[in-house]
């Protein structure tokens, strides 16, 4: 009698555990069923074109003389400006600033003999609006090696940097777009797979970059004038029956 009782309670124990675990199986199907989330990126893009310039100018003399040597340096950002001021620009886009001097003699490491004691470096910086004016006063710098004016690479190229400043004005529609074509890449998905397009579950709207237009070898993209700028969104959607 009692091995059949304890036979009984053993059958009742083990229903017990196999529907448990069968309730529990369907809840676990059922919430990842109800929770389905596709993740989607939409892309935007925009040609644009450079709506600010800065050129830097740098020019370097060396000399043992001192006021020969300023003398020098004077007579090129005479030459520089000049030739800024032909292609167009204005006093107020052109800023001479303050002149490096260096005595190698004074220096406290200084060591050996010198051809030249002094060296004086003096930059000019263009900053405008005009973009194409610039471009077009760059392709015209051999005007000032003639005039015994070479402009130092020291500090990098000596070509201007053009600059797009306007992401704000262009953002919101990327921004749009990008979503527009996420939401169609989702639709999409759901109709291949026999749902539906639920609501949005969580959205990353990404960074706005700024890419040469063109991808030429050695040039930058800040070294051109039209660019491309590129925002990708990605969003998760849920997916439902």
């Amino acid at each position: 009698m009692k091995s059949i009782f304890t036979l009984t309670a053993a059958l009742i124990l083990g229903l017990g555990i196999a529907l448990g675990g069968y309730l529990g199986g369907q809840g676990l199907v059922k919430s990842r069923l109800g929770d389905r989330t596709i993740s989607v990126k939409g892309l935007s893009e925009r040609e644009v074109k450079a709506d600010l310039a800065l050129w830097a100018l740098r020019f370097v003399v060396t000399g043992n003389d001192l006021a020969e040597t300023q003398a020098e340096v004077k007579r090129n950002a005479e030459v520089v400006g000049a030739f800024l001021k032909k292609h167009g620009f204005s006093e107020d886009e052109i800023e001479l600033q303050a002149p490096q001097v260096t005595d190698r003699l004074a220096q406290m490491y200084s060591s050996g003999q010198f051809d030249t004691r002094f060296i004086i470096a003096q930059q000019i910086v263009l900053r405008t609006t005009d973009v194409d004016r610039v471009a077009e006063a760059n392709r015209d710098t051999s005007a000032l090696v003639e005039q015994g004016v070479v402009l130092s690479n020291e500090y990098g190229p000596v070509r201007p940097s053009y600059l797009f400043t306007r992401i704000a004005d262009v953002k919101p529609e990327m921004l749009e777009e990008a979503t527009m074509r996420a939401r169609e890449a989702a639709e999409t998905f759901a109709a291949d797979s026999g749902a539906r397009l639920g609501g949005i579950r969580r959205a990353w709207q990404g960074q706005f970059s700024i890419q040469a237009r063109d991808d030429t070898p050695g040039v930058q993209e800040n070294e051109q004038i039209m660019k491309t700028v590129r925002v990708v969104s990605t969003i998760d959607y849920l997916i439902v029956d």
